[in-house]
């Protein structure tokens, strides 16, 4: 008799620690989960500037951007398809938070790379964190020789720029961010432009179907521009994701693909019919598998 009471304790015991369980449950009471919000944008850069896209661990991005030439200069150039410059980069994902980059650009010969931090994930769940947080900073080498020769020197190639992208994935159709960028040019073209520039960069993605969308990319300068140049970079263009391929078709009044050249050298004005047609090819590859389930 003794031992069945405990067994009958027992038993109960733990069926109304099941049963608490359960109206937890019921009640909305469990621990919710974290649920990061990925696919803001389709590829880790909105057309020319960086996006609030990682690239995974262990993951390499190479990617090939052409501009062609003005598209006003019509049927003699075919519409600018006669010119073209172009970037090839290669981008290596060394954690989930932390990317680093490296490109070459016909346009001055240049050559750049950049480091890419994120700070803070948009999530869902038991932390309600509204936004991603990025941290990027990058540097520019000029390689095209300038044509006074006093002044080509190997300080005088360099430009630097620092960016905080700060982004939100709205809902499953349309995202937004904003990019506040600093840019220094350690040589300039006259005593009356500036070293330093300021842009607040605005990039947005609107879906349009499973596999396509609308995508914006603009840096209006507050400070620095360089006299005569235009004030306001933009590109818009259309993604098209196939498989392991991101494909983009753009226009865009910037000929300059790495920060320094199309937020602080850009001269075309969209006004005067001044822009071109250019695309961006991306192919990803997994380098490294990660084993790591965690987000």
């Amino acid at each position: 008799m003794k031992n069945l009471l405990i067994l009958l304790l027992f038993t109960s015991g733990s069926l109304f620690a099941q049963t608490t369980d359960e109206l937890d449950d019921l009640m909305g009471e469990a621990e919710p989960s974290i649920q990061y919000v990925n696919n803001a944008f389709k590829s880790t850069r909105v057309i020319n500037g960086h996006s609030i896209e990682m690239l995974g661990a262990g993951v390499l991005d190479f990617r090939i951007l052409h501009r062609f030439g003005l598209v006003k200069n019509g049927v003699k150039d075919l519409f600018g398809l006669d010119q073209a410059s172009m970037r090839m980069s290669f981008d290596y994902g060394i954690t989930k938070n932390l990317t680093i980059g490296i490109g070459r650009s016909t346009f001055l010969k240049e050559l750049d790379g950049f480091l890419k931090y994120r700070i803070v994930q948009q999530q869902t769940g038991i932390k309600n964190i509204p936004v991603s947080v990025i941290a990027i900073g990058g540097t520019t080498l000029r390689t095209l020789p300038f044509s006074n020769a006093a002044f080509d020197d190997f300080e005088n190639r360099m430009g630097y720029y620092g960016q905080i992208l700060i982004g939100r994935k709205m809902n499953e159709n349309f995202s937004l961010q904003l990019s506040p960028t600093y840019v220094h040019k350690n040589l300039v073209e006259t005593a009356a432009d500036k070293n330093d520039i300021v842009a607040l960069g605005v990039g947005g993605r609107a879906k349009i179907s499973k596999r396509t969308a609308l995508v914006l990319d603009t840096y209006p300068i507050l400070s620095g521009a360089r006299s005569g140049y235009n004030l306001m970079p933009i590109s818009v263009g259309v993604d098209i994701e196939t498989g392991g391929h991101v494909f983009q078709l753009h226009f865009t009044n910037a000929r300059g693909m790495n920060e320094k050249a199309f937020i602080a050298e850009t001269l075309q004005d969209w006004s005067k019919g001044e822009f071109q047609f250019g695309f961006n090819l991306s192919r990803v590859f997994t380098l490294k598998k990660n084993t790591s389930t965690s987000q």
